[in-house]
């Protein structure tokens, strides 16, 4: 999913070493829980720096929440490299495909409005969709569209490698994606696609009069209560913010991509936040209930929205933009230097955010996995957060070489 995927080869052990160490001071733990016990949180601990070090991972983010008692806060690593700077909990991050959490939540509040239904072609709302009279809101919203994906473009691709500070329009998006024929009939299989919520944020826009930032922040991030959440218009990220770090670059070579512009991913993955925001975020996505008792959406609706469906990988369903992953439920995403999950497990009711700040992953499958799967494998054992390879395809493309540059990947948020 990629977001359902990331640290640069470093030159010499030592410089590992120091990014692994720099800010590892442990946050104060609280027990109540047998997840988050002094013993439990030692072994995190542990098994956190040791997968740093054999990756060479810059920076590190976890909290895990237990409603009830018990929680477990940590910053480990580097936050900028050149400077020297500690990771620390409260840095602004960019959080890729956890964007479309946002998006879809918005448009769930205009079916809730009357606006629109999820049976719904897009076509009674947007023109210009190739075969979009028998493409439903609800199948944008599932990634069941059979839409191409505008991210898997290799000509697109090379331009956003050349000049990441590029400012990419939605109808830019659209227009690479429409270049290419359906890959599946509508409804047929579940494929990860950037343009069916890229399409649903021009839908929010177009039912709500509101630009998608200002809607998402007047009827979503403020009612929710989370102040260090946002859209960009382009590569703007609050301070103190969190250093990314990649090989999407000309040469390959590693880069900060902290400046880049996020435009490229808009309603799909473009928005920043912080541990902290992530944390109140996610039982107000998954629960649906606001701080102050009050709701995102209808119940209804909301039961709706976390009703997934066979992705074909083995435990991860989709929903209406939200993923099952072996019981917990979220979201992931992933930019050029940055990484994220978000989910909860009911059955614990237990709050999981991990933030990396590197995407080069050296045949891994995904920093951000790689963390969570080893947070949850001894947090709770029995809910591991465990992708599927197929089901996180490359976040970036390998990087080039002079010789003989491989085709690039796609990097998806």
């Amino acid at each position: 999913m990629r977001s359902f995927r990331a640290v640069p080869v470093m030159a010499a052990a030592s410089l590992l070493l120091t990014a692994l160490c720099a800010g590892q001071a442990p946050a104060a733990v609280s027990s109540g829980r047998a997840g988050v016990d002094p013993a439990t949180a030692e072994r995190l601990d542990d098994a956190i720096t040791a997968a740093m070090k054999k990756e060479g991972i810059p920076g590190v983010g976890v909290g895990l929440w237990f409603d009830g008692g018990g929680s477990y806060e940590r910053s480990f690593g580097t936050a900028d490299k050149a400077a020297g700077t500690p990771m620390k909990a409260d840095l602004y991050t960019r959080i890729g495909s956890v964007t479309k959490t946002f998006t879809v939540t918005a448009v769930l509040q205009l079916v809730d409005q009357g606006k629109l239904r999820l049976d719904d072609p897009v076509s009674k709302y947007l023109g210009g969709v190739p075969g979009g009279d028998r493409i439903t809101i609800r199948q944008l919203a599932e990634m069941r569209s059979g839409l191409p994906n505008y991210t898997e473009d290799t000509a697109w691709l090379a331009e956003l490698r050349a000049d990441p500070a590029r400012s990419w329009s939605p109808q830019q998006l659209l227009a690479t994606a429409f270049r290419h024929p359906a890959t599946s009939p509508p409804g047929t299989r579940w494929e990860y696609c950037n343009t069916n919520t890229v399409l649903l944020g021009l839908l929010v826009e177009k039912l709500s009069g509101q630009d998608l930032a200002a809607y998402l922040r007047e009827h979503v991030l403020e009612p929710a209560g989370l102040d260090d959440t946002a859209l960009p218009k382009g590569a703007e990220i609050p301070s103190p913010y969190l250093h990314g770090y990649t090989t999407f670059s000309p040469g390959g070579n590693v880069v900060d991509s902290s400046g880049w512009n996020p435009s490229w991913a808009w309603a799909a993955g473009a928005m920043t936040s912080t541990l902290d925001d992530l944390h109140t975020w996610v039982p107000a996505l998954t629960g649906g209930k606001l701080p102050d008792g009050g709701r995102l959406l209808e119940p209804g609706t909301q039961a709706q929205r976390v009703r997934t469906l066979p992705t074909g990988h083995p435990g991860v369903g989709y929903g209406l933009g939200i993923a099952d992953v072996n019981g917990w439920i979220g979201h992931n995403g992933e930019l050029p230097g940055y990484e994220t999950i978000a989910a909860r497990l009911p059955q614990q009711n237990a709050v999981l955010v991990v933030i990396v700040n590197s995407d080069i992953d050296k045949d891994t499958g995904s920093l951000s996995t790689l963390i969570g799967k080893t947070v949850t494998e001894i947090a709770t054992p029995d809910h591991r957060w465990e992708l599927p390879a197929a089901a996180q395809p490359e976040a970036t493309p390998p990087p080039a070489t002079p010789t003989a540059p491989p085709p690039p990947k796609p990097p998806k948020p």
